[in-house]
């Protein structure tokens, strides 16, 4: 199986296992989306455009971008609104500029009400007009505005004196008067061709005459990101975090998971593995009850979701044959008469049953007594006429470094381990299937680590 076979189905058993504390968490997201979307206004956005005649370049174009947003532009634009509390620096974040295709300025505003993105995109765009026009030449005075027109004027009141010049040469018919004609119209002749070439090469004219192409559209929703995005982001983003803190938790996790693991951990060898059936549960999720309890079954989390789905076990009598088959290498490797401490990790529930199965099927031979040990500070009742101790332990839920304390401990006790059980759970099967327990399965008695002395 290939590694991203292995994620997907790590991610599968998270949602399985997970979905309702990814839902609590999902719906978390969802109102903290909506509060930031309380906290931060809504915004609207208005777009003008701004046609540029003539032939421009794409590094023309780019300058004119960067006219319509700059200071002097935006700063006319806000003395024309004359907002209360709202200056030229105000709005220069709201106002943007890009290039189009077919020279073509988009011009966007951004306010807080459809009314005032228009008003603002409109203002913006006209005075980028008259600044651009003004920068041009096209319109800076009334004198200059007449400039080529009085220049045309200044032109035929030429051609007019030079005609009179002509009709006043024509009066001599001399050799000189001849002279002086000729030379006048090859003067109105020059004057009319620079005239014409004047015109055609001034692109000034053209590039000046900017047109603002309509007013811009009142906005109809909202600008990104809105409520409804935010809700969403927020809902989405807590839900990856989640499963991403799950698969990062999984990762990081040092709890042992093999037999051989936990046997070398510990120092000892394996006596055998064992079935109970139920559900593996989480650590720290165990008690009597309580709201903290109840709150991790409401979520979910007091079930283990890091371990394979539990495998439907046998009947009743497959089970007790494992046990039996626990107690008879007990028998073998000790002598009569054979008594144990059974160490159970404080939080182990599954441990803590297969103990208590183990005591009823031992029968007294070995004497067995169960006590459970808290993992963080590990105490071992001292060795009294115990022959050593068992510990009972479930796959995955403890560190090499709590087994070792562990081991630890019952060596304090001067107790040594002779073997290790490790629990798993097993789907039972139906009630009608299973065999009726014997009469002497009793639970049995477990006292904690701090207990001294006797015997079950």
């Amino acid at each position: 199986m290939s590694e991203d076979t292995i994620r997907l189905v790590t991610i599968g058993r998270i949602l399985r296992r997970r979905w309702r504390l990814l839902a609590a968490l999902t719906v978390v997201g969802a109102l903290v989306g909506y509060g930031i979307s309380v906290v931060f206004p809504p915004k609207y956005t208005a777009s003008a455009s701004v046609l540029l005649p003539g032939q421009w370049e794409e590094r023309e174009l780019l300058t004119q971008v960067d006219i319509a947003t700059s200071s002097s532009v935006v700063d006319r634009a806000a003395a024309k609104l004359d907002w209360a509390g709202v200056n030229g620096s105000d709005l220069r974040g709201r106002v943007a500029a890009k290039a189009a295709d077919g020279n073509i300025i988009t011009i966007s505003g951004t306010a807080e009400s459809p009314e005032r993105a228009q008003r603002l995109t409109d203002r913006v765009a006209q005075q980028f007009v008259a600044f651009s026009t003004r920068i041009a030449g096209g319109a800076t005075d009334a004198g200059a505005a007449a400039g080529p027109e009085a220049l045309r004027k200044k032109v035929q009141e030429t051609n007019r004196r030079i005609t009179e010049l002509a009709k006043g040469a024509d009066r001599g018919r001399t050799v000189e008067g001849v002279q002086a004609r000729t030379a006048l119209e090859n003067l109105r002749n020059s004057l009319e061709a620079a005239m014409k070439k004047l015109e055609e090469a001034d692109p000034a004219t053209d590039k000046a005459s900017m047109v603002v192409m309509g007013p811009a559209a009142r906005p109809v929703g909202q600008s990104p990101p809105t409520r409804t995005q935010l809700i969403v982001a927020g809902a989405l983003l807590f839900f990856l975090l989640s499963v991403i803190g799950h698969l990062t938790a999984a990762r990081i996790n040092r709890r042992l998971r093999t037999e051989q693991e936990i046997a070398s951990a510990l120092g000892s060898t394996l006596l055998g593995a064992v079935d109970v059936p139920g559900e593996q549960r989480a650590q720290g999720a165990r008690g009597s009850g309580g709201p903290r309890a109840g709150l991790h079954r409401l979520l979910g989390t007091d079930t283990r979701w890091d371990v394979p789905a539990p495998q439907r076990s046998g009947d009743e009598a497959a089970r007790r044959t494992r046990y039996r088959r626990v107690c008879a290498r007990i028998r073998t490797q000790l002598p009569a008469p054979r008594r144990l401490l059974v160490v159970v990790p404080d939080g182990d529930e599954l441990a803590l049953r297969a103990a208590g199965q183990l005591v009823a099927e031992a029968k007294g031979d070995p004497v067995l007594r169960v006590v459970v040990v808290p993992v963080d500070r590990p105490i071992v009742p001292d060795r009294g006429t115990e022959a050593g101790a068992v510990v009972v332990l479930s796959a995955g839920s403890w560190t090499a470094e709590e087994l070792a304390g562990i081991a630890e401990a019952c060596a304090d006790g001067r107790h040594e381990i002779v073997g290790i059980v490790v629990a798993g759970p097993v789907r039972a099967r139906p009630a009608g299937s299973a065999d009726p327990p014997p009469d002497h399965a009793t639970p049995a008695l477990a006292v904690r680590g701090h207990a001294t002395g006797g015997s079950a």
